[in-house]
């Protein structure tokens, strides 16, 4: 849902560093959290506040980035990359002629919730008025962040990077996420202004606060929920400790609205998974992009589903896969060592065990037997198979597409259909059977005469 801001603004994500802790040739902020880019997370948060423009600052990885975001973002180059304010300079081409407020963002502090950005630009048009709006948190260990000095009251006296502070100043637990905001003709007049007098010689994007106290102008500070709000992901070790954050608070949200989670620890959810009512999920199930599970559907375990629809009253499992274009209508049956995949089930239609259906439709009411493959490739082109309602299809069978089994026909176990069977009929494709009396008897003797005359040789 958007819900524009009271004042218009432009969001800047600085996504330039080349994430070399990553070891990894996807950029930092294109690896995914339950199944969603880091960047695309920041990028839907933003989206709910209705940004006039938003401009992706970007370096190393560059193609990768542009692809991701496409015409959603303007992206700006970073080269060489001199530190957080030279990055932020880069976007003033993409916001020329833009006189709002502007929320500067980081690729790789991808949960900043909207309601906390709000916060922020709310706190811009104050009575105060400040120059910047800085925020801040306060996490269990300092560590090496920048501090933010303030007063009581907000008012920011100085900012300050780790390496530059003094022993007082490293006491201050009140520590820099990085995110600012500022209206845009303060922003690139001060970062005009910022020099690499400091440890690092890199121009730093807290030093605008500095400048603007100096001239004699209010900074503020508000302070994030909490600290893995603001949490940035530079190492497959972050990014493991966020998944493993994202997906507690999901389990709890799901049975918060109703679901029952047998084993919460072993669900793990996807960044859209949707979830009725009374919805039962066993351990171990895998949600990837795109499923929606409407009410009364039980999950059974070590069930793995993406891109599937189930309806009220399916169910599921165990050890099923639903792949993307499943939909399972009211009260169809997957059952174990079942693969479903751009197929659908109509109401009432069961797969028991030990099935491949593939681009097929499914009647309501339908049997599949076990062993049943739908053969929809020739190693080109994909085909189609539909089965009636009401439809037998015996056990072993292959169903060779594009090939249609009518209303409540009959497929006998052990057969290879290529042809349509019309509703009503019985369909079967056998060999006729070879009958040779006693033959297994004289084989069996004539094997164990051999194998005790090579014994005694």
């Amino acid at each position: 849902m958007t819900t524009t801001t009271t004042h218009p603004f432009a969001a800047i994500i600085l996504a330039a560093g080349k994430g070399t802790r990553m070891k990894s040739d996807t950029h930092k902020v294109l690896h995914t959290i339950a199944g969603r880019a880091m960047l695309e997370h920041l990028m839907a948060s933003v989206a709910e506040l209705g940004p006039e423009r938003t401009a992706v600052v970007v370096g190393a990885g560059r193609d990768q980035i542009e692809k991701a975001v496409g015409a959603r973002a303007a992206t700006c180059l970073q080269e060489p990359q001199l530190g957080t304010a030279h990055a932020v300079q880069q976007a003033e081409g993409a916001l020329q002629g833009f006189a709002g407020d502007v929320l500067v963002l980081y690729g790789d502090v991808p949960f900043v919730k909207a309601a906390t950005m709000r916060a922020m630009l709310e706190r811009l048009h104050g009575a105060d008025a400040p120059a910047a709006v800085v925020l801040g948190f306060e996490p269990a260990d300092p560590l090496a962040y920048g501090r933010v000095i303030a007063d009581d009251e907000g008012r920011i006296l100085k900012m300050v990077e780790f390496k530059d502070a003094d022993e007082g100043e490293r006491a201050c637990h009140l520590c820099n996420s990085g995110l600012l905001a500022a209206r845009a003709e303060d922003l690139f007049a001060l970062l005009a202004r910022v020099g690499n007098d400091n440890a690092q010689g890199e121009y730093y994007l807290p030093d605008i606060v500095n400048i603007a106290i100096a001239d004699g102008r209010s900074c503020a500070v508000i302070t994030a929920s909490s600290e893995t709000e603001v949490a940035g992901i530079n190492s497959r070790a972050e990014l493991a400790q966020a998944e493993a954050r994202w997906q507690a608070a999901r389990r709890v949200q799901a049975m918060d609205e109703g679901a029952t989670l047998i084993a919460p620890n072993t669900v793990f959810f996807s960044w859209d998974t949707v979830l009725g009512r009374d919805v039962t999920i066993e351990p171990n199930v895998f949600f990837g992009p795109g499923v929606m599970v409407a009410d009364n559907v039980l999950i059974r375990a070590n069930s793995h589903i993406e891109g599937a629809r189930l309806a009220s009253g399916v169910k599921v499992g165990p050890f099923a896969r639903l792949r993307p274009g499943t939909v399972l209508e009211e009260n169809s049956f997957v059952g174990n060592f079942v693969e479903v995949k751009n197929a659908v089930m109509h109401a009432g239609a069961k797969a028991s065990h030990l099935t491949y259906l593939g681009d097929a439709t499914i009647g309501a009411g339908a049997n599949i037997g076990a062993g049943t493959i739908t053969c929809n490739y020739d190693g080109y082109f994909k085909y189609k198979t539909v089965i009636g309602p009401g439809a037998f299809i015996g056990s072993n069978s292959s169903l060779i597409a594009p090939v249609t089994i009518g209303a409540d026909a009959i497929v006998a176990a052990g057969s290879a259909v290529s042809r349509d069977v019309a509703p009503g009929e019985l369909r079967m494709v056998r060999a006729e059977q070879l009958v040779k009396d006693g033959w297994a008897d004289r084989f069996h003797d004539a094997m164990k005469k051999k194998k005790a005359a090579e014994k005694k040789g």
